[in-house]
């Protein structure tokens, strides 16, 4: 694939880490509590393989994780994980921040195993979704959890997104951001409309964070993330059974555009 059709998610997180406070942080922390049903992480190990902002490396820090690894493709978003930590937990040793891919099978083998592995919304991004969701496998102690997020699919809805992500990354630089507003305030503007039909505020879409997340920096992120792959929930379901997981949580965006949840235990 050619680099310029990559979407750097790098430069988006770094514009995120800016907006990053403790109520975005108390958001993330609950993220991980509920979907792994814990209080906390004391005692185990935790690894964000495609680590963004770093916000849930962080997360797991506040939660008392015994070692955080933090790594990604994109040196943008290991700079903005570096900027995070100088900012919350600057020379602590249990926090280890490098740069690479999770394609790349001999570096992760090469980090261990952990209790907790942590991929919300990136092995669909990395231009070979099957060998990402493979790869991550080792990575996961016996008894462990993997913790992962894949884009739903939605057939040929998913199939024009993919042309509306590709359009996006061969834009001229000037022309990126309005073409994001276009296509967000249409997709925002017809959710208001069907908000007041159903008795809620039109805007409060806009109010909502989820995750710590921000619905604009995440607008950037969806119409701009390419590669892009998708996969109906069974799919990745049946995929891990196969390798031996069970599953303790699923969580789907409902068949439309988002991310379906899912939190596997190793057997």
């Amino acid at each position: 694939m050619s680099d310029k059709n990559r979407f750097d998610f790098g430069k988006n997180w770094m514009k995120f880490i800016r907006y990053i406070d403790e109520k975005k942080i108390e958001e993330a922390v609950k993220s991980l509590q509920s979907n792994l049903k814990a209080e906390n992480l004391k005692g185990k190990t935790f690894i964000d393989v495609g680590c963004g902002s770093g916000l849930f490396s962080l997360a797991a820090m506040r939660l008392k994780a015994d070692r955080v690894i933090s790594f990604d493709f994109s040196e943008g978003s290991v700079n903005a994980t570096r900027c995070l930590k100088a900012n919350y937990h600057k020379d602590n040793d249990k926090w280890i921040i490098m740069q690479g891919s999770v394609l790349n099978k001999e570096l992760v083998l090469s980090l261990g195993k952990f209790d907790i592995v942590y991929s919300w919304g990136v092995l669909h991004h990395t231009g070979d979704m099957y060998q990402a969701l493979e790869n991550v496998i080792p990575l996961v102690k016996s008894d462990g959890q993997l913790f992962i997020a894949i884009y739903n699919n939605q057939g040929i809805v998913s199939s024009i997104w993919k042309k509306v992500k590709l359009v996006h990354n061969k834009l001229p630089d000037i022309f990126k951001l309005p073409y994001v507003f276009l296509i967000a305030f249409a997709f925002e503007f017809k959710c208001a409309l069907v908000s007041m039909v159903r008795g809620k505020s039109p805007f409060h879409r806009l109010s909502d964070s989820k995750r710590g997340m921000s619905i604009f920096i995440d607008w950037v992120d969806w119409i701009g993330g390419y590669p892009f792959e998708v996969a109906c929930p069974e799919k990745i379901f049946n995929f891990y059974r196969e390798k031996g997981f069970s599953l303790e949580v699923l969580k789907t965006c409902g068949g439309g555009y988002g991310n379906n949840e899912f939190v596997f235990r190793k057997k």
